[in-house]
C-alpha cells in the first residue's frame, strides 16, 4: 500500500506540482486507524482492537514517507514546493498538577495523540512510553511480541526528517488522570494509554455535545509541538467549532468568540521565540561586548604601567 500511495503522490505531484506548493499527505491519520480500524466508526468498518489501527498507522507513516522522499528527489528541484503531514490532538491538562501520576498521564495522552505519528516523522521512532506501554500489555496478554509493530534501522533513517512543515489540528482540551486499566480486559488503543479523559464543567458550554472551547489550551499544544519536534513550521490546518444545536438563522456570536479566543492564543508571542532570541542575539552580543570592553581595559592598564 505504500508503494501504491507513493504512485498515487507521484501522479498528483506531476498534475498539480506546478501550480499546487504545499502539500499534505495525511489529514488526520490518527482518526482514520482508530475509526477504521478500531472502532468501526469509519471505513473499512473493522473492529481488530488493539492491533489493527498500530499496523494501520504504521504503513500510514511509510507511505507518508515514501511521497515525501519521491517529491525530494523527483519534483522539489522544479517546482519549489513543501510536503508535510498534518496531525490533530486536543491539549491533555493533568488534573492534578502535583501528581506525578497524572503529570505523567498527561504526557502519555499526548505521546500516544500526536507523538504516535510525529514521533517517527521528526526522531525516526514511535515515542518510547508507547513501545513500553503496548510492549509490556502484550507480554501480560500473552503475546510473543508487542501488537506495536517495529521499524528497521533502515526505516528509522529513512522515515526520520520527511515533513517540510508540521500540519496541526486542535479544537478542544481535556484533563487526563492515571488509571491504570488491567490487561485481562483485552487489547486497546484506550486500555493501552491508562488514563482517563475529564472536562472541566466551567467551561463553555458552546450548546453543541463537542467541542469546549478551551483556547488556553491551543497555546500550550503549540508550545509542546515547538520544544518536541525541533520547532517547525507548524500550519493550523483544522479548527473550529460545531453548530449549535436548534439554530435554525445565522447566530454565531458563540463561534466568534470560539474563534477569537483561539486566534488570540495562536498569536501569543512564543516562549520559543525568545528563547532562539537570547541564544542567537543577546548571548552573542553581550560576549563580544565583554571581550571590548576587556579589551579596553587592558590597553588602559598597559598605557598607566608604561
Amino acid at each position: 500500500m505504500a508503494n501504491y500511495f507513493r504512485d498515487y503522490a507521484d501522479l498528483c505531484f506531476e498534475a498539480f506540482g506546478d501550480r499546487v506548493k504545499h502539500w499534505i499527505t495525511f489529514s488526520d491519520p490518527r482518526t482514520m486507524a482508530e475509526k477504521g480500524y478500531e472502532t468501526g466508526h469509519h471505513a473499512p468498518g473493522l473492529q481488530l482492537h488493539g492491533m489493527g489501527l498500530y499496523k494501520a498507522a504504521h504503513h500510514i507513516i511509510k507511505a507518508h514517507a515514501q511521497a515525501w522522499h519521491s517529491y525530494n528527489s523527483t519534483w522539489r528541484g522544479k517546482q519549489r514546493g513543501l510536503v508535510g503531514i498534518s496531525l490533530n490532538c486536543d491539549w491533555g491538562e493533568p488534573m492534578d498538577i502535583n501528581s506525578p501520576k497524572d503529570i505523567e498521564a498527561a504526557e502519555r495522552y499526548l505521546q500516544f495523540c500526536l507523538g504516535w505519528f510525529a514521533n517517527p516523522i521528526y526522531a525516526g521512532d514511535y515515542p518510547q512510553v508507547m513501545k513500553d506501554r503496548i510492549g509490556k500489555k502484550s507480554a501480560e496478554q500473552g503475546l510473543d511480541m508487542s501488537r506495536l509493530p517495529v521499524f528497521s534501522l533502515q526505516e528509522k533513517s529513512y522515515i526520520k526528517g520527511t515533513s517540510d512543515f508540521l500540519g496541526l489540528g486542535h479544537f478542544t482540551t481535556r484533563y487526563i488522570t492515571e488509571r491504570n486499566y488491567p490487561s485481562r480486559q483485552g487489547p486497546s488503543y484506550h486500555n493501552d494509554r491508562d488514563l482517563v479523559e475529564l472536562v472541566d464543567p466551567n467551561w463553555p458550554d458552546l450548546g453543541s455535545t463537542w467541542p469546549q472551547s478551551v483556547p488556553w489550551g491551543f497555546r500550550r499544544l503549540l508550545h509542546f509541538a515547538q520544544t518536541q519536534y525541533g520547532n517547525p513550521p507548524i500550519y493550523v490546518t483544522e479548527n473550529g467549532a460545531s453548530q449549535k444545536l436548534h439554530c435554525t438563522q445565522l447566530c454565531d456570536e458563540w463561534r466568534i468568540q470560539y474563534l477569537k479566543g483561539y486566534i488570540n492564543e495562536m498569536l501569543k508571542e512564543p516562549l520559543l521565540s525568545h528563547m532562539q532570541m537570547v541564544t542567537e542575539i543577546v548571548v552573542p552580543t553581550v560576549c563580544t561586548l565583554c571581550i571590548l570592553i576587556s579589551a579596553v581595559l587592558l590597553m588602559l592598564l598597559l598605557q598607566s604601567q608604561s
